[in-house]
């Protein structure tokens, strides 16, 4: 198989996600070449060819005119599958992409099970394997589902790529959002509750936990699906990246998405049931237990010292 991995370059900097779609193309076992709308002063690290379109000419967001680049390179290489990162710049691109291919689109890869790639369902409560039918297909990559153990080396061969025709929309630049809520990222210690806290009325037990720590309290995207939080608390690819000092995770199962925004804390204590939980992967210590009545009874010693 060969893949045509779209990397991604943003407010004037390549993206660390180049080395995940370097390592899906590796875990797959496919010969892959490497497309970026970007500049000569930022390349990824990666064995293989780079089609190099220059940023400044074509802009970071101009969606007609990255869709001919890359529809060019794809003429040019012929891949089975062009796969590009779950983003805003994939949301975006991927679509136009598959249309204009007639390619099957399968969005939010997780994993690779057997060959079959592996998407999230009813709001990644299940997940399912799927494989295109098409000769073709185009592909994002949930963030943090592909990490490498190991950053990838090499200089690329870079062949420079020029659309024929111009986009119809100007970049002007970025827009921050306006400020609300917690800034979760500046905690040094954040207790977060999931679904397995059971009840809206337990998130009370999360926040006691943080308070007593000293910390604040987060929540994975189920429980601010219910309502039970404020969705500026939420932890995750689609809330924010946290690097705390200390991160107890009570009754989170470790979906990908919570486990790509705080993976990276320096100590992980996780409180579950199910001692087979996927966050058990990322926690330096799992406690197998009721969070109702583990949680408790910590905040109790907490509060005593």
């Amino acid at each position: 198989m060969k893949t045509l991995l779209v990397a991604e370059y943003r407010d004037g900097k390549l993206l660390g996600t180049s080395s995940e779609l370097i390592n899906f193309a590796s875990r797959l076992d496919a010969e892959s070449a490497m497309f970026l709308v970007g500049s000569e002063n930022q390349l990824p690290e990666y064995n293989g060819k780079l089609y190099l379109a220059d940023i400044g000419q074509t802009g970071e967001f101009n969606p007609g005119q990255h869709k001919q680049l890359l529809l060019d390179v794809i003429a040019k290489e012929q891949p089975q599958m062009v796969v590009l990162p779950h983003s805003s710049y994939g949301w975006d691109l991927a679509p136009r992409i598959a249309l204009a291919l007639k390619a099957a689109q399968i969005s939010e890869v997780v994993e690779i099970k057997d060959g079959n790639l592996v998407v999230p369902s009813c709001n990644a409560k299940l997940r399912r394997e799927v494989q295109a039918t098409t000769d073709i297909s185009v592909v994002t990559l949930q963030g943090g589902a592909f990490t490498p153990t190991e950053e990838p080396g090499g200089t690329p061969e870079v062949i420079k790529v020029d659309a024929a025709v111009g986009g119809d929309i100007q970049f002007n630049g970025y827009e921050e959002a306006e400020a609300g809520g917690v800034d979760l990222s500046k905690a040094e210690i954040i207790v977060s509750a999931g679904r397995g806290i059971g009840k809206p009325e337990n998130l009370e037990l999360i926040e006691n936990l943080a308070k007593a720590l000293k910390g604040e309290y987060g929540a994975s995207r189920p429980v601010i699906d219910a309502e039970w939080a404020d969705q500026s608390r939420q932890v995750g690819t689609t809330g924010q990246t946290v690097t705390p000092k200390l991160y107890v995770a009570c009754g989170i199962s470790g979906a990908i998405q919570h486990l790509a925004g705080m993976k990276k804390s320096e100590f992980v204590l996780a409180i579950n049931t199910d001692k087979d939980a996927p966050i058990g992967e990322v926690a330096d210590a799992l406690a197998v237990a009721d969070l109702k009545q583990l949680v408790p009874v910590l905040t109790e010693k907490l509060n005593a010292l």
